[in-house]
């Protein structure tokens, strides 16, 4: 089991950006990495997913606008966020995955708007 702390949410204009980190409390070198996002009545959807050695997924809707990255000296993964849409409005929530079992953080909040 890992602890999972985000941090990086807040209010940005369309077309802004914004950096998220999640630190894990120990090594996650054998955890594929991931990040989530929730909107109000609006379910779950995977934004990105990167594994042990750097194969990447993202969600269609974030393709191009966001980048998925891991630090495992530093126990941290990373989410850059460019080109921001009032869409991407969410609770932003970090996962670790190992053999199927689930770590979660608490969340960070981004809104997106003018």
């Amino acid at each position: 089991q890992v602890q999972l702390v985000e941090s990086g949410g807040g209010l940005v204009q369309p077309g802004g950006s914004l950096r998220l980190s999640c630190a894990a409390s120990a090594s996650i070198s054998r955890y594929v990495m991931g990040w989530y996002r929730q909107a109000p009545g609006k379910q779950r959807e995977l934004v990105a997913r990167i594994a042990w050695l750097g194969t990447i997924t993202y969600a269609d809707s974030v393709k191009g606008r966001f980048t998925i990255s891991r630090d495992d000296a530093k126990n941290t993964v990373y989410l850059q966020m460019n080109s921001l849409k009032p869409e991407d409005t969410a609770v932003y929530v970090c996962n670790a995955d190992r053999s199927g079992f689930l770590n979660w953080g608490q969340g960070t909040q981004v809104t997106v708007s003018s």
